[in-house]
């Protein structure tokens, strides 16, 4: 029987409840636990889908094709379990399903509300798949006291009553601030937050304190005298340099042990935490560094491309190089001159995905820019888009090659996707269709040519990688790329669908229609990240 763990936060937003999960689960799986950890998000979006990346970060896809909240990557990057559907639920879905069950007549009658049918749906959603697991870590999102988030946290308290005090704990997140002026830490801001979320019915039993300067032992004794927890169960949680030394550093503070003791588990083995100390060796000694350029739209919020960001530290961690990533606006390589001041310095040039026809050309100038002088070029989804159409101007000859995302063209490169076959059977797309939910997502298998070089970086013809888009370079073009040096080495199943070209003639040059950002791990570097830093190293001494 699965025990439940539930993260809330309090005081103020961003305190890093989504690490706080990954490392807590981290530690867990690292004593041998099963774990599993999902997301509550009390918007009324359905899902982040549509949202744009400068109001929620980037959208993570799941192998089941769900638009998922950015949390999950953390999940997925820290314990290596593949998130699913069922991990992320927000109140829009919540209400989507109750309003659907009431026209239907499910309720036969009965007048709907939110307790108990919200709540009860809420509670399906966290007890759902959860047969064989040990542990199930469920985040609330948003803050403590926010009008959004009550269903669930009464739910959470229905929850805490009906699994029992054996299985089921709060663990409460939040801020003690050090006013520099009186050279303090301020505990009555977590007092308030306790207070607040007692309120509702819901006693933490473990409080995680963000603090940027160490918490004397008089301050945790208070905090724990106010807010009724053990002195012990006051956890310390300092910034720290990398994200990838929290679990060592939480283990340090005791928050597992406190954990398990909750549960009145006394006999749990120790954790195996060579993983992550080998991590934070690799992280904190690197041996060079190199610096990649990321030429992209939403460049001015580093969470829209947290993955990526991610991915490509992993890729240096693989080769132990420190990786510094220069966020460059497209919109800034509109003119020539912009170009070469910007792009000469960079060891290695990644165009990533993006949505809209804003900094487009700029993306393309980037992508000639690295062909014609040689550096390492990696583009993913649009990037790879953007690099077929530089491609087709420029050395096949299509002078007015365009993307049909941009507007009518007479050389539509690339074009919308209006069918693909899935596991559930043949999908079809029209410019008419809603946005959300309808793109080509989640994992899809790919063929791989034998002798290319992209078969040679992931050593093995056949892969699977989770994709989200609606656009897709067009089959038809493909001749006529080729001859211009732009070979596609990776194609659908059924040989209908190009998911990645290079350039034979390039020293690392290639385009992926799929988000490999998505299955980096710091323990399991991509291949195609580690591949394009291996490239920027050896770019690195040339110049």
């Amino acid at each position: 029987m699965a025990r439940f763990i539930f993260i809330t936060g309090g005081v103020v937003s961003s305190l890093g409840k989504g690490l706080m999960a990954a490392s807590l689960a981290a530690l867990l799986q690292a004593r041998g636990y099963r774990v599993r950890i999902r997301k509550f998000d009390p918007y009324l979006n359905v899902d982040p889908g549509t949202m744009s990346p400068y109001q929620h970060g980037e959208v993570y896809v799941t192998d089941d094709g769900a638009e998922t909240d950015l949390d999950l990557g953390h999940y997925e990057r820290f314990t290596g379990v593949a998130a699913r559907q069922s991990d992320n639920v927000t109140s829009g879905r919540i209400y989507q399903g109750i309003i659907a069950k009431e026209r239907r007549g499910d309720y036969l009658g009965a007048t709907v509300q939110v307790v108990p049918h919200v709540t009860d749906a809420i509670k399906e959603f966290a007890r759902a798949e959860t047969d064989d697991l040990d542990f199930v870590l469920c985040e609330i999102g948003g803050t403590v006291g926010d009008i959004e988030s009550l269903p669930f946290i009464e739910a959470i308290r229905q929850l805490k009553n009906e699994e029992g005090r054996e299985n089921a704990i709060s663990v409460h997140v939040t801020l003690v601030p050090y006013i520099a002026a009186a050279g303090e830490l301020k505990t009555k801001p977590t007092q308030h937050s306790v207070r607040e979320l007692a309120s509702l019915g819901v006693q933490p039993d473990i409080l995680l304190c963000r603090c940027e300067k160490p918490l004397p032992e008089t301050e945790r004794a208070k905090i724990a005298l106010f807010c009724n927890v053990r002195k012990e169960a006051v956890i310390p949680a300092l910034d720290a340099d990398s994200i990838y030394s929290v679990p060592v550093q939480y283990h340090g503070e005791g928050l597992d042990a406190e954990v398990l003791r909750a549960f009145g588990i006394h006999d749990a083995p120790a954790p195996d935490l060579s993983a992550w100390y080998d991590i934070m060796d690799r992280k904190q000694h690197p041996e060079g560094e190199v610096t990649i350029g990321v030429v992209g739209k939403y460049v001015s919020l580093p969470d829209a491309y947290k993955s990526l960001n991610e991915a490509l530290v992993h890729g240096g961690m693989a080769h132990r190089v420190k990786v510094n990533i220069r966020w460059l606006d497209a919109e800034m390589f509109e003119k020539d001159e912009d170009l070469a001041a910007n792009l000469e310095p960079m060891h290695g040039i990644l165009v990533p995905g993006g949505f809209g026809e804003r900094g487009s050309e700029g993306k393309i100038s980037s992508v000639r820019f690295a062909r014609e002088r040689g550096v390492p070029f990696f583009g993913i989804c649009l990037g790879m888009q953007m690099a077929c159409i530089e491609g087709a101007r420029n050395t096949s000859g299509i002078a007015d090659a365009s993307s049909t995302e941009f507007g009518p063209t007479d050389e539509p490169v690339v074009g919308m996707i209006t069918e693909w076959m899935s596991d559930e059977g043949l999908q079809k797309r029209g410019a008419d269709t809603d946005l959300g939910g309808t793109m080509r997502l989640g994992a899809y298998e790919a063929k791989l040519s034998p002798n290319s070089h992209v078969a040679s970086v992931y050593g093995a013809n056949d892969i699977s990688e989770r994709h989200r888009h609606r656009y897709e370079v067009n089959n038809a073009y493909r001749e006529r790329l080729e001859k211009g040096g732009l070979v596609f080495s990776g194609m659908s199943p059924d040989g209908m669908l190009p998911e990645i070209v290079e350039r034979p003639d390039h020293p690392w040059f290639i385009g992926v229609q799929f988000h490999p950002e998505l299955k980096s791990k710091p323990f399991d570097p991509h291949p195609l990240f580690a591949g394009f830093i291996e490239a920027a190293v050896k770019q690195s001494r040339l110049v």
